[in-house]
């Protein structure tokens, strides 16, 4: 019995051997190996094609939540800008509304300021025209002190009256 040359009886019941079991396989288990082998092969291909989906889907949301957010970043300026013209609008409207309470109070003060400066001159006038009758009786008293004179006192201030009068 040679290592390398085998007997005719031993490769006869090999080949014989060898026959039976490639028939067993290809009879019944090549059909299941070749159906799973296939069936993995289609899962593989329908896992490609979702994830191709899932990648066109998710290509899409990212468009579309781009989109969303140029949209939202428009509505932001838009209701920024808004609210900046409402806020200069409120404080122009706070400036006049003011600038016309001032002018109304400035008024009021004024009108107030001339009432009592008028006040104050006819108290004025009341005191000087006191102090004039005082000065004048006094002035009067002292040098009529006789009828003659008051009697020229007297014509002289009826001449004048009559003068003004005329005029």
């Amino acid at each position: 019995m040679s290592l390398l040359l085998p007997e005719s009886g031993l490769v006869f019941w090999m080949l014989l051997s060898f026959g039976i079991v490639f028939f067993i396989l290809a009879k019944f288990g090549f059909p299941v190996i070749v159906n799973m082998v296939e069936s993995r092969k289609k899962y593989i291909d329908e896992s490609l094609e979702n994830a191709k989906e899932a990648n066109e889907q998710l290509s899409k949301l990212k468009e579309e939540s781009a989109a969303i957010i140029a949209s939202a970043n428009k509505e932001q300026g838009r209701i920024l800008k808004e609210a900046m013209q409402e806020r200069d609008k409120i404080i122009g409207d706070a400036r006049k509304k003011a600038e016309f309470t001032a002018q109304k109070e400035m008024e009021d003060v004024k009108k107030q300021i001339q009432l009592e400066k008028d006040e104050a001159i006819r108290d004025i006038r009341r005191q000087v025209a006191l102090l004039s009758v005082d000065i004048a009786e006094k002035i009067i008293r002292k040098n009529l002190d006789e009828e003659k004179k008051q009697m020229d006192m007297i014509d002289r201030m009826l001449e004048e009256v009559v003068s003004k009068s005329k005029n």
